[in-house]
């Protein structure tokens, strides 16, 4: 079956000529003689697949026509036609945006070979989209929400590096989504039906981790009743995740580089070399690199962990995202939990893009799933939020009768100072992080405060 092919020629020889030579190999041709008609045309809503268009032409010329054409549909192949045969018109027509370019006079052949190329080429970029739309549906990049610049680099590194076996550090604050990141790696990765192991190294005990891991002997210590397979080899020909690596302790990160080392494990009470074959990811919320200048981890380790680095940005850096998060929090839980909200009043959302958000996109999510919960009409008022997240610096500034009033700026910097390094435990290089200085600058505010030894 033919395409529907526009063509603008203000010469009818030329015009007749190239619409004959289309409709010949099956095209549907509307033939234009000003370039202002196929315009009309086109946003009338007519079909098209592709413009053939002459350059010059009196009224509206070609480039033009091309400009007004990559606003209505951007992706539309188009192609200009010159009788000016030199580098500064296929330069120009270059630049301008168009696909392809001809001179006249015209070889038919060579226009319905052009013409069939961007056609085949439009038709392979359509089923790309909607491969990639499977892919995101399929794999969990429908949960990676956003159309941030940071975001999109971080999913095309994801794109290329999946397919490989190469080791991936995925570095990022708590609540980012570095879970939902490794695991779009396993899915995209050349072998996606193993098994995806997840494993928090900070919420299992040191001594018991190592056998969760590495797996153990019948008899190896007290309570080991019978053999038990480790989850290092659970996730043969699969992926192993390890969150919150930063918490491996100096014994277990020696271990664990032995076995990317040597690609074999020991059970625990063992003597036997297992070999195991796994794709390793690995998370942290710390700064590995300071970590290593400490001497709190491995420099080796460390290297072998980050052949390939994800950074993932907080939410505080993507707050133009924000919109699409609450859409998509809100259709989640109206599924979940059987409600129907239709969405935030504008209010609720400047007041939630103003929040410097320490807990990032796990925050955000509980906060609209408590919305849901309780909204008391199909759209969410600014009275529904919880008083902190109306602030904008998510800072309570109230009087003693828990009224609002107006504050000195450094008195509000002061409490985010040090309601954050609360909020952290008192870590300063986590608390810097968040509120987005530098360590040195913390440091001296916290001087100035008279905070220094908190």
């Amino acid at each position: 079956m033919g395409a529907v092919i526009f063509l603008v020629d203000d010469d009818d020889g030329s015009r007749d000529a190239m619409k004959r030579a289309l409709e010949r190999v099956g095209h549907e041709v509307q033939a234009f003689a000003e370039a202002g008609e196929l315009l009309s045309s086109l946003r009338g809503g007519e079909p098209v697949d592709c413009v053939v268009s002459d350059v010059r032409m009196p009224g509206m010329n070609g480039y033009e026509l091309l400009r007004e054409v990559r606003v209505e549909q951007p992706t539309l192949p188009f192609l200009l036609v010159t009788a000016y045969a030199d580098v500064e018109d296929a330069v120009t027509a270059m630049h301008e945006g168009a696909d392809d370019y001809l001179t006249k006079p015209v070889k038919m052949q060579e226009l319905r070979q052009r013409v069939q190329l961007h056609l085949e080429r439009r038709v392979l970029s359509d089923e790309n989209k909607k491969l990639r739309l499977r892919l995101d549906k399929r794999y969990g990049f429908e949960g990676i929400v956003g159309n941030t610049q940071a975001l999109d680099e971080v999913l095309e590194r994801i794109r290329i590096v999946a397919p490989t076996k190469s080791t991936v550090l995925i570095v990022g604050e708590s609540g980012t989504g570095k879970e939902l990141i490794a695991n779009a790696l396993h899915q995209n990765s050349s072998r996606p039906e193993g098994s995806f192991v997840a494993v928090n190294c900070g919420a299992i005990p040191g001594e018991i981790l190592e056998s969760e891991l590495f797996g153990h002997e019948k008899g190896s210590f007290t309570g080991a009743h019978q053999r038990r397979i480790g989850l290092i080899e659970s996730a043969a020909d699969g992926t192993l995740f390890l969150d919150e690596i930063s918490e491996l302790s100096p014994d277990l990160q020696v271990k664990l580089l032995r076995v990317l080392e040597e690609k074999v494990i020991v059970r625990v009470g063992g003597n036997t070399k297992i070999p195991v074959d796994f794709r390793l990811v690995a998370a942290t919320n710390r700064n590995l690199e300071q970590w290593v200048q400490e001497g709190r981890f491995r420099q080796d380790l460390y290297y072998r962990l980050k052949v390939v680095t994800v950074n993932i940005p907080p939410l505080r850096r993507r707050i133009e995202d924000i919109p699409l998060f609450v859409q998509h929090f809100i259709s989640l839980y109206n599924e979940e939990l059987g409600r129907s909200v239709s969405g935030v009043q504008p209010p609720v959302l400047a007041a939630l893009k103003k929040h410097p958000w320490p807990g990032n996109v796990r925050e955000l999510r509980n906060v609209i799933e408590s919305l849901v919960l309780f909204a008391g009409s199909e759209e969410i008022s600014l009275e529904d939020l919880p008083q902190e997240y109306r602030m904008p610096t998510g800072v309570q500034v109230t009087s003693d009768n828990g009224e609002w009033e107006p504050r000195p700026m450094a008195d509000v910097e002061r409490e985010a100072i040090l309601r954050t390094l609360a909020f952290t435990n008192g870590h300063r290089a986590r608390a810097a992080q968040l509120l987005g200085i530098g360590l040195r600058t913390l440091q001296r505010k916290l001087k100035e405060y008279g905070e220094v030894g908190q």
